[in-house]
């Protein structure tokens, strides 16, 4: 490697550290080409990893590997960035790869772990993150992972933090492994024992930004005002990342400030233009100023739309298919509890995207939405506003799942920071939809706390076979509901192509 090419990939990898994707790129994409040495592969399937990009990161990282005896570290960064593209099969086998020819790294077996667990081999995923902490005991990420897989299979939050409490109790001072704990308690629905687990490292002059930036999260809805001190500390330490400006405008719509939420929220999408995330928080702020831009965002008769899905070729009916991507998903919700970070209650996640499942009729699925999403598009027609003006009229889907919610369970109101436009569809509904809201979608009721109370200002009943499709940045939620019957969903983001 010449001294040249060696001080490019310094000042890239040094780009990559700052987070300045697209200038790294353009620094390692000259030199991936034919012939290519495996440090600069590496690098450049890290930096298109970072850039959500895992796919192309995986055929550059594949390259890296293709000698006959490939460096260990660099099978692992494939096998890690496998599963970012969700292909878990091929994840386990790299992440084998790398431990065979004998590779120090605790964090392989955590991947290990993790490709197992999309593969809904959770006796062996539960090992392989156990074998990752017998040889790094303070690894963070096994804790998490090890944490979260133990809850979603038991809801037992005790068993789900044992592990964790061991290495806290040999690690006091661990900003990580507390924030990890306070998360899945929150999750769980204890959020004061969750701040509590923060409460020796919180509030200290030498405190941790993103300890700060979590126990404001989790002092919300406990106490607004100290939650706002907390964010506050954290912003200080960081006045423009974008995590930090988040949570401080949460706080301070809690608190009764909405226009220091609004300058936050534009602050955030100064920096990132179409921030789903900072459109919703502008909508909350703007509702609590009267602002009339509200409107604009907000139009729910003409942005929230419901369709009927088409049925895909292959079955008699719409009804024929239904019953049989309802069988299918109903096989791949092996999990009890829902996820740590996402806006499920009571319920359980499928643990891949729909798109990589062989089933006919879940492929069906993909069939079955694309004449609506096109007819939405075409149906919110031209515009200036932030939904409106980046239609092209093509499309791509960016993630799909599927819940199954028991009875009591419901969506926290959230928005989808990776779409576009978002979507509800209904694959079976329990009779108690029929009873009130209960189990209804509702649109414009923020997901955090505002002084004074925003309730949701639109309703859609849902019905089997139907598609709700409204902006990724709009609060949405559902209503709980009763009986003893599941609810069972899919949903998906979409962004311009």
């Amino acid at each position: 490697m010449t001294p040249e090419t060696r001080r490019t990939l310094e000042a890239a990898f040094g780009l990559l550290q700052q987070g300045r994707l697209e200038d790294a790129l353009r620094l390692t994409t000259p030199l991936s080409g034919e012939g290519a040495a495996a440090e600069t592969l590496n690098l450049h399937g890290q930096i298109l990893r970072a850039m959500g990009r895992p796919d192309e990161a995986v055929e550059a990282l594949r390259r890296v590997i293709d000698g006959p005896d490939p460096n260990p570290v660099f099978v692992h960064n494939l096998a890690a960035t496998l599963i970012d593209a969700e292909r878990y099969a091929e994840a386990e086998r790299a992440a084998g790869q790398a431990i065979a020819r004998g590779i120090q790294v605790a964090d392989s077996w955590r991947v290990r772990g993790r490709a197992l667990l999309g593969l809904d081999r959770f006796d062996e995923a539960e090992t392989a993150y156990r074998d990752a902490l017998r040889r790094q005991p303070d690894l963070a990420g096994a804790h998490r992972d090890l944490a979260q897989l133990i809850w979603m299979r038991t809801e037992d939050a005790a068993a789900a933090t044992e592990t964790l409490d061991t290495a806290i109790a040999a690690w006091p001072g661990n900003p990580s492994l507390r924030i990890i704990k306070a998360k899945l308690l929150e999750y769980a629905g204890d959020a004061v024992a969750g701040y509590g687990a923060l409460a020796p490292l919180a509030g200290r002059a030498d405190s941790d930004p993103l300890v700060e930036m979590t126990a404001a999260q989790l002092a919300i809805t406990i106490d607004p005002d100290r939650a706002l001190a907390h964010a506050e500390r954290a912003l200080a330490a960081a006045p423009h990342y974008a995590g930090f400006l988040a949570v401080a405008a949460e706080t301070s719509l809690a608190a009764g400030q909405p226009d220091r939420a609004d300058r936050r929220a534009e602050t955030m999408l100064a920096q990132t233009p179409h921030d789903q995330q900072a459109l919703g928080l502008l909508t909350a702020a703007w509702r609590l100023l009267d602002d009339p831009r509200y409107r604009d965002l907000c139009d729910y008769e003409v942005m929230v739309k419901t369709w009927r899905l088409d049925p895909p070729d292959g079955w008699p009916s719409l009804e024929a298919w239904l019953a049989d991507l309802q069988r299918a998903l109903e096989a791949m919700h092996g999990l009890k509890g829902h996820p740590v970070g996402q806006s499920l209650r009571q319920g359980s996640q499928t643990s891949q995207s729909l798109d990589r499942s062989d089933n006919p009729a879940v492929r069906g699925f993909f069939d079955a939405i694309r004449g609506p999403i096109a007819r939405h598009i075409e149906h919110l027609g031209p515009g200036s506003d932030p939904l409106r003006s980046r239609a092209t009229g093509a499309f791509r889907l960016n993630g799909s799942w599927s819940v199954r919610l028991r009875p009591g369970g419901r969506h926290v109101n959230h928005t989808h920071p990776r779409g576009w436009l978002s979507s509800a569809c209904y694959i079976v509904l329990p009779d108690a939809i029929e009873t009130g809201r209960e189990g209804w979608i509702g649109f414009g009721q923020p997901g955090v706390p505002t002084r004074p109370t925003l309730e949701a200002e639109h309703w859609v009943k849902p019905e089997p076979g139907m598609l709700v499709l409204f902006p990724s940045y709009m609060w949405h939620g559902t209503a709980p509901f009763g009986g003893d019957q599941a609810r069972l969903t899919c949903a998906f983001d979409v962004v311009p192509a």
